[in-house]
């Protein structure tokens, strides 16, 4: 690879989100988040007449920051502050690996604290009216029901289930998943969704398979083409509805309510660790305190001397 010149700003950003892709195997989006903030960064530089690695200073990244915060079209909140920052300070940890600077100019600039946000989950019998919502007999009914109770089932994110080919589903009883890095892992399938998959597999996934390309895709959509993200998003929102829950649930809601339900019914946070696909413990763990304080409002509402 050859390397950027040593006055291109622009082309050094390209080398690192080729780093990016090829050495951490990011997923497309996540490289378009990062796109979007270093494209930010570099517009900022250039209105400050920067338009080089070497001439980032530590001022122009403190500089960068504060700007974040008081941008004339909008601050940006603080997560969305932390992400751009991160995305920025990536960068520099790059230009030093590959010598193309000699010191990090972002080192000293921090990113602001975050307050803790819990994930939010639904109850269980709220689970199960979402996806009693999804009963029927025709084809979409079926195909929309083995994917919502494969999300529940299996704490998978949206992403890695509609990635999902017919031959990940392996044994009957386990589930071939591949998450952030393309990493890979095995999770168990309950019986409700397993029976659901199957359903699927022989009433529906034929009828639609017949209708577009042949596709290994797991889940497919009327047209015979892969079901999307967005399709996915589409058919949670309509479960709900139909459920008469009185809120909107997401996606990632199935992935909560999957890792705190386990929590709560005695699962380790270590398995569920594993299942979820988390690098560290300490995001699990953010699970545990949602259960903590389910237990704690149930104690204060029936122990007689808990107020």
């Amino acid at each position: 690879m050859t390397p950027p010149a040593r006055g291109s700003l622009a082309l050094a950003i390209d080398r690192y989100l080729r780093h990016l892709a090829i050495e951490r195997g990011l997923a497309a989006n996540t490289l378009a988040a990062y796109r979007r903030d270093l494209d930010a960064y570099v517009a900022f530089l250039a209105d400050n007449d920067v338009a080089t690695p070497e001439g980032i200073s530590p001022a122009h990244v403190s500089a960068f920051a504060r700007y974040l915060g008081s941008r004339p079209e909008g601050a940006l909140v603080a997560s969305s502050m932390a992400r751009t920052l991160s995305s920025v300070r990536g960068l520099h940890r790059f230009l030093v690996g590959e010598g193309l600077v000699p010191t990090d100019a972002a080192t000293d600039t921090k990113p602001p604290k975050l307050g803790s946000r819990l994930p939010k989950a639904i109850t269980i019998d709220q689970m199960a009216a979402v996806l009693a919502a999804t009963d029927g007999d025709d084809p979409q009914r079926m195909r929309d029901k083995a994917l919502l109770e494969l999300l529940y089932a299996t704490g998978a994110r949206v992403s890695e289930a509609v990635a999902l080919n017919v031959d990940d589903v392996i044994d009957g009883d386990v589930v071939r998943l591949f998450g952030k890095g393309n990493k890979q892992r095995i999770v168990p399938v309950g019986s409700f969704a397993r029976a659901a998959i199957d359903t699927y597999l022989v009433r529906a996934r034929p009828g639609f398979s017949l209708r577009g390309p042949s596709t290994p895709a797991l889940f497919l959509g009327s047209r015979g083409q892969r079901v999307s993200r967005q399709n996915a998003w589409l058919i949670i929102r309509a479960a709900a509805e139909r459920a008469d829950l009185g809120f909107e649930i997401s996606p990632h809601t199935f992935r909560h309510s999957f890792a705190t339900h386990l929590l709560a019914g005695g699962a380790d946070v270590r398995v569920v660790q594993e299942l979820l696909g988390h690098s560290s413990v300490a995001t699990t763990q953010i699970y545990t305190q949602v259960t903590a304080d389910t237990l704690r409002d149930m104690y204060t509402t029936a122990h007689p001397r808990a107020r």
